[in-house]
């Protein structure tokens, strides 16, 4: 091969190498940051297919970089950090303690949120109309179901003395589920008694000390904490034969008893939706807090008829699912 040809094919190799480096470099990456852990493989599939209503596709148009702190929400702030490092276009936060990390990480990077809790009593946003800076995100409110949970669960377990509630206390949801819960029972003349749980032997400990009381009912809180640990929840609470309702449906789907609140595979979607709003260049300031309404009573009858229990009919009439 000539000289000349040698230097046109070393040219044309090195310009192609360029052009694939910047279009690699070209593909945005979204940094998605978890409190408890890893989601399941339908949430993360809901998330992507609220980003291709958009217009979106992963591979061509973005692609993900997932961080989850398993319940341990001091290590939030580190791993915010890594995805800044990563230099991410967009940090989707599951739940209100990664909101919060993701929000005091970065001034300038958008920050669509995924929670339960009240975005502005709990300081991501100053206004849902049009929210602070560079955060926005989706909002369920599912931290203040408390009475509808205690209604519910006292309906299946009218004989219940007392009902015990398990909650996260690093989280800072703790103090206002446990307020909202605490007025509902004044409300309704029932004790309830509050145990916390923040590592793996206080869950041991809270549920020997709840028999010892004893909790003639459960309701675990809402909390990645105690999401992570949802498979030593179920079988403590099967051990106990502990009639609990939960405050996602994913407890029940794995053989929980009975769970009332937000639609968390919709929740997913409609963040997915609102980053791919965000990287096609629409400013967080721009896109209003999205306030869900849409709620979900699950019932698994296999676990009722191992407690012992009988569920109603108003309640049977009223779920979204019933697994038999």
């Amino acid at each position: 091969m000539r000289r000349r040809e040698l230097i046109a094919l070393a040219i044309g190799v090195a310009a192609f190498r360029h052009l694939a480096a910047r279009a690699q470099q070209a593909v945005p990456t979204i940094g998605f940051l978890h409190q408890g852990a890893q989601p399941t493989q339908q949430l993360m599939d809901s998330f992507r297919q609220g980003l291709g209503e958009t217009g979106l596709t992963e591979g061509r148009d973005y692609t993900i970089e997932n961080r989850s702190a398993e319940g341990k929400y001091d290590q939030l702030p580190t791993l915010a950090a890594e995805l800044i490092g990563r230099r991410v276009a967009v940090i989707a936060a599951e739940l209100l303690p990664a909101a919060l990390a993701a929000k005091a990480a970065s001034q300038s990077i958008p920050v669509v949120f995924l929670t339960g809790s009240d975005p502005i009593g709990s300081g991501l946003v100053s206004s849902l109309s049009r929210p602070t800076a560079n955060v926005t995100g989706i909002a369920f409110m599912f931290t203040l179901l408390g009475g509808k949970n205690l209604q519910l669960l006292r309906e299946v377990v009218p004989k219940a003395a007392v009902i015990g509630v398990l909650v996260n206390t690093n989280n800072p949801n703790a103090k206002p589920q446990l307020a909202d819960l605490q007025a509902a029972g004044k409300a309704l003349g029932q004790e309830l008694v509050a145990f916390g749980a923040t590592n793996e032997r206080e869950v041991d400990d809270a549920y020997d000390k709840m028999m010892a009381h004893p909790v003639g009912a459960l309701i675990v809180t809402a909390d990645g904490f105690l999401i992570s640990r949802q498979d030593r929840l179920l079988s403590l609470a099967a051990r106990h034969a502990l009639p609990t309702m939960y405050s996602l449906s994913q407890y029940v789907r794995a053989g929980g008893l009975m769970s009332y609140g937000a639609n968390l595979t919709e929740g997913f979607r409609q963040t997915g939706n609102y980053v791919g709003r965000v990287l096609h260049g629409t400013k967080p300031a721009d896109l209003p807090v999205f306030q869900s309404s849409k709620f979900e009573l699950v019932v698994n009858l296999k676990t009722a008829k191992a407690l012992g229990l009988t569920i109603p009919a108003t309640i049977l009439a009223s779920a979204d699912e019933v697994i038999e």
